[in-house]
Formats: structure tokens, sequence, C-alpha cells
């Protein structure tokens, strides 16, 4: 059976309230940029503000809106299997290369192979680079399973990366599967610092990359093992996703990586994550 954002520990309704929660802190967050004119002054009176993505436009630092984790991040925040789950304790959990589990097993995850290349920004300073944040990065495997969870023995396609002074970082995956109501999507979660992202504490804002239309299309038509993507993948649209749905087109382009490759080599994948520091 495959894993539906819908469905955890916690029951539907639990989920769909959680859903609906976020979406009104969303919309009142987005309310507030609006009003702020640039986020100085927003970051001033709230703090230090994430945001997901960021890409150049008209010469402007442009960020996209934030998102919701999902029910499975394996970050603290929820449980999986009765107990709390929070990868980020483990040891072993600083890793480019994600496709093993590394926890009970050592299983690589299969499918084709990703190398997504990051570069954290600053976007209250024309988007010069972050040093010294750390990214915790996770997604389903090609069969639209998560670690912990809908595959409980596994821990594989989750790990953490610390930018450089160029503010870059980058991971080795595999491309995801797409399930039954949500677009194709990886997951990143952002901290301050190596520290905070590895004793436990919940980062202050994740967000999903959309991943692009026609590599998903060659992907799930033409490479082994991806064949239960094509149906859900014919069924889901950007604008029906429960995330990517009320996203401008501005800002779903910002938040869809660039990749080039194909499926016998692998792809490479970049994306700018802009933070208000």
């Amino acid at each position: 059976m495959r894993a539906q954002d819908d469905d955890h520990d916690g029951g539907l309704g639990k989920d769909l309230a959680l859903i609906g929660q976020k979406l009104v802190e969303r919309r009142q967050a987005l309310s507030l940029l609006g009003m702020a004119a640039g986020s100085a002054a927003l970051a001033g009176g709230l703090g230090t503000v994430l945001f997901p993505r960021a890409a150049y436009a008209g010469g402007k630092c442009v960020a996209d809106a934030p998102e919701i984790a999902g029910p499975f991040p394996a970050d603290g925040t929820n449980h999986a299997n009765g107990s709390t789950s929070d990868v980020l304790t483990e040891s072993g959990v600083v890793r480019r290369d994600v496709r093993s589990s590394f926890l009970t097993t050592t299983t690589k995850a299969k499918g084709v192979k990703v190398r997504l290349k990051l570069t954290l920004v600053n976007i209250n300073a024309r988007c010069t680079p972050l040093a010294g944040y750390a990214v915790y990065f996770w997604h389903c495997d090609r069969d639209g399973l998560y670690s912990l969870y809908t595959v409980p023995k596994e821990s594989y396609l989750r790990g953490v990366q610390v930018s450089d002074e160029n503010g870059r970082l980058s991971f080795v995956t595999i491309f995801p599967g797409c399930y039954p109501g949500r677009w194709p999507h990886l997951h990143l979660e952002n901290f301050t610092s190596l520290a905070e992202a590895t004793n436990g504490k919940k980062s202050f804002l994740t967000t999903p990359l959309a991943l692009p239309a026609d590599v998903c299309t060659n992907i799930y038509n033409n490479a082994r093992g991806y064949s239960g993507s094509i149906q859900p993948f014919s069924q889901i649209t950007l604008g029906t996703d429960q995330c990517f749905g009320d996203d401008t087109p501005a800002q779903l382009a910002a938040m869809t990586p660039v990749m080039t490759g194909n499926i016998q080599d692998g792809y490479v994948a970049k994306a700018t994550v802009g933070i208000a520091a």
C-alpha cells in the first residue's frame, strides 16, 4: 500500500485539522509579508524568518511561500510506529549520500540517481551566500513509501548537510515516486547551525521542492521500478496539490529545481534556498 500524507498514527481527522491549521497560519504569514513591503521590518519584529526557496527575477532576490512538512518528517515532531521518531539525534545522520539506511540495516534505496545541489542565500542582503546553515533532507522512495513509517525497518533517504563558505551543500539520492494525492516532491528542513539540527529541536521552517513535470513523466514511463507512479501522477497537478495548490506561478517556478541529465547516468538538480537572515 502506498504512503499518503494523510495516513499516519494520528488518524485522518487529526491530519486534516493539522493541515487546515497550517494553511491558515501560512496565509496569515503571507499577509504579514505583503504588508511589510520588504522583510527587514518583519524580521525585526518576529525574529529570523526562513523562506524555502529563492530565485532571481528582475535582478532582485525573490523568496517563495513556506509549506507544511507532511506526516513523515522523523524530526521529533510526530510519531512512527507508536513512538516519537527523531532521526536527527541519531549518529550517522550527517551524510551526503542518503541512499542507504544507516540505523538497523544498510539497505540501499533503488531508483534513478539524483545529485541535489543547494545554495543557501540571505534574501535580505541581495542573496549573499550563507555559511554554516544546516539542511535536513528527506523524501519517499520510488514506491512512494517513507522510511521509518511505511517502511519502518529502513532509514534511507534521510540526511543532514551543512553549507560551506559559498552557501553550498549537496545530497546524493534517488528520484522519488508519486503517490496518490501529492505532486512528486522533496522535503527540506532548515536550521541555523548543525548543532540546532542534531540536538532534536524543531526547525524554524520546512519546505518541499516540486519536481519538474517533464522529468517525472520521463522517469515514471521509462525507468525500471517506477511504473506504479504513472497512474497517481496522471491524477495530480500542481494546482490540485494540497501544498503547492495556492502558490503563485512565480513561487512555483522558484520552488522547482532545474534538472539536467538522463535515466542511465542520473540527474543533477539545482535549487536556491532563500533565508531572511
